[in-house]
């Protein structure tokens, strides 16, 4: 258990609407159901309240934001200072004028696809196959089946530490490959896309594939935080596991994927030591049998127990 910092986060920042919550667990929230709490949960109502609570934060306090869990391991001894949840507040999807789809940061990657092809509208698809939302999708240049991020985005609004707001160009972004170069403070809240005109029930064909390509290939059924590392230059991930003769490798409750050996599962009763862990053996593995150094795509917060 953490020591209980809200009072003195409420006394700072006493027009903040939104919930704030001590000692909150976090496996919960996360798809691999592993980790420690948050020594403070954060649900802002809105932009503006977003941006009020940081503007009155101090920074010696850390500030993490999570998204929908997907790809994130919280370790066992949790994470000090403010964990900021976005909830209800940024779970809005919009269609607008000239082929455009605006959508908070709370929104699952998933609700974006749907939403354009219910508009006729092509180039989103590929959101399908992404499991987690649309602040990820911003912080990583999520992609997945041919597109990225980065080939639909229009702008980005994001808050900076010190409570101010921004509106960032895809130029801005200075996006790579599962990378944004923004500093990583920054907390995006909103995103505008653009889509192309198309046939809705051949847009729907490609989801449908694209949903069958993943209940196919990928353990989507289990606790598992999605891909766990990124491709390297003219590499799959993957095959450089398989190679060095991980697929199937446990460490206590958690195993490297028979089905597909870029994910890692939790078995039940997994500690977020034994998938990290597992990860790090992965890694060694690879390094050792290729000469390859993995590099983790999910995102690793917190403290150890």
């Amino acid at each position: 258990m953490f020591a209980d910092i809200i009072p003195d986060l409420k006394a700072r920042a006493p027009d903040v609407r939104g919930r704030l919550i001590a000692n909150q667990t976090l496996a919960e929230l996360t798809w691999f159901r592993v980790g420690g709490p948050a020594q403070v949960m954060f649900m802002p109502e809105d932009e503006g309240d977003l941006a009020c609570f940081l503007r009155n934060t101090p920074d010696e306090i850390p500030v993490t934001v999570v998204g929908l869990g997907s790809n994130l391991i919280v370790r066992d001894g949790g994470v000090p200072g403010v964990v900021i949840r976005l909830g209800r507040g940024f779970s809005e999807v919009t269609v607008e004028s000239g082929n455009r789809v605006r959508a908070g940061t709370g929104v699952p990657d998933v609700k974006v696809a749907r939403t354009a092809q219910e508009a006729s509208l092509d180039g989103l698809a590929f959101y399908r196959g992404i499991p987690g939302g649309i602040g990820g999708a911003l912080r990583m240049n999520g992609g997945a089946y041919g597109g990225e991020t980065k080939d639909v985005l229009i702008e980005a609004r994001g808050i900076d530490r010190k409570g101010n707001i921004h509106v960032y160009t895809n130029a801005d972004m200075h996006y790579t490959y599962r990378h944004c170069g923004l500093p990583d403070d920054i907390i995006f809240t909103q995103a505008l896309y653009q889509g192309a005109p198309g046939d809705p029930v051949a847009i729907q064909a490609a989801m449908d594939k694209i949903t069958e390509s993943r209940e196919a290939t990928q353990p989507i059924k289990s606790r598992t935080g999605g891909s766990t590392f990124k491709n390297p230059p003219a590499n799959k991930a993957w095959q450089l596991i398989d190679a060095a003769g991980c697929r199937g490798m446990k460490i206590g409750g958690a195993q490297v994927s028979e089905l597909h050996c870029n994910f890692l599962i939790n078995l039940g009763g997994a500690t977020a030591a034994d998938i990290e862990g597992l990860g790090e053996a992965v890694r060694a593995r690879v390094k050792e049998s290729s000469g390859i150094q993995l590099e983790w795509e999910i995102k690793r917060i917190g403290v150890p127990a």
